[in-house]
């Protein structure tokens, strides 16, 4: 009988592997894998529990700068200056800002997402609302605010267009504050995928290295950033982002793509684009975790894809128009 058990319980353990069920691959405090085109989940680890994301924050400054750049034919070819006050509350400047210097948007982009630098997101966030309050002056309680306020404002509001109702941004960088700006693993994953729809966006994380240039009073400077996202370029990893604070803990975007699936049927050719997105929030080794949750994730959309990619929308993200 005890022989007996033990088959039974060896039987489990071997089931279990080849199953969907959650594996000791989830470290980290959140996680959460999706398939990009659908938003179908495809693995998660407490994705709806609320959590500071560190620099992942910038993706959402990112698109409010490329949506505006979009919508309001802003130039990102423009130059904007570094203020005093992008110094303040951030101990790091590997890229040497001073205060007055000229950076295109551009490449503060370039800074904010490759380089995850904190002085290139605050510069972002204060040209693009002062650019935005130009356009469109707020009323009411807004139009006591400050550009960088304001920015913020806009930044939260794409976060409620997403559906991105666990999350709170408070400044365009995601360094701790007082008050505890908060997101979600899957927030970050519905906040990606609309990302990643964004051929500018999708060019920007996908460098492993950028150059610069810096306006220094009559002089030029440059600087060749270096991405953080360690695992860029391996088992077709085209992007996004890393963050990391000490209440953040070390976290990871990862998107990776496959060859899209063409199927003839008759006339009619379908094809379909095969990209993750995978979120890790709060891991004590992220890019261990994140490759191993990326392959994981492509092994669980196999079968799903195999399945017909049956859909249900209890174990999909929610978006706009969804």
């Amino acid at each position: 009988m005890i022989a007996f058990s033990r088959k039974i319980l060896l039987l489990a353990a071997v089931l279990a592997l080849f199953s969907g069920a959650p594996t000791t691959l989830h470290a980290a405090e959140a996680t959460i894998t999706i398939d990009a085109k659908t938003g179908f989940i495809l693995d998660k680890l407490q994705p709806d529990k609320k959590r500071q994301v560190g620099s992942l924050t910038k993706i959402a400054t990112a698109m409010v700068v490329l949506d505006w750049a979009a919508k309001e034919s802003g130039d990102l070819a423009q130059v904007a200056v570094i203020p005093e006050a992008a110094f303040a509350g951030t101990s790091e400047n590997n890229v040497g800002f001073q205060p007055g210097d000229t950076v295109t948007l551009r490449d503060l982009l370039y800074a904010a997402l490759v380089q995850s630098d904190n002085i290139a997101a605050y510069t972002l966030g204060d040209h693009v609302g002062r650019a935005l309050l130009r356009r469109a002056p707020p009323s009411g309680e807004a139009a006591r605010g400050t550009p960088m306020d304001y920015f913020v404002l806009q930044m939260n509001a794409l976060a409620q267009h997403l559906g991105m109702a666990r999350t709170r941004f408070l400044n365009p960088s995601g360094l701790d504050t007082k008050e505890k700006p908060f997101s979600t693993a899957a927030d970050i994953a519905r906040l990606t995928r609309y990302a990643m729809n964004n051929a500018g966006f999708l060019f920007y994380v996908s460098q492993k290295e950028r150059e610069i240039e810096i306006g220094r009073g009559p002089g030029r400077v440059r600087y060749l950033l270096r991405n953080t996202n360690e695992l860029l370029g391996r088992d077709n990893i085209d992007g996004v982002k890393t963050g990391r604070t000490l209440r953040a803990g070390d976290c990871l975007v990862l998107s990776a793509a496959r060859p899209s699936e063409v199927v003839q049927q008759g006339t009619t050719t379908l094809v379909t684009p095969r990209r993750l997105i995978v979120v890790v929030l709060g891991s004590p080794n992220r890019f261990a975790e994140g490759a191993a949750l990326l392959s994981r994730g492509w092994s669980l959309y196999d079968r799903w894809a195999g399945a017909g990619r049956p859909l249900d929308p209890k174990a999909a993200l929610g978006g706009p128009g969804e």
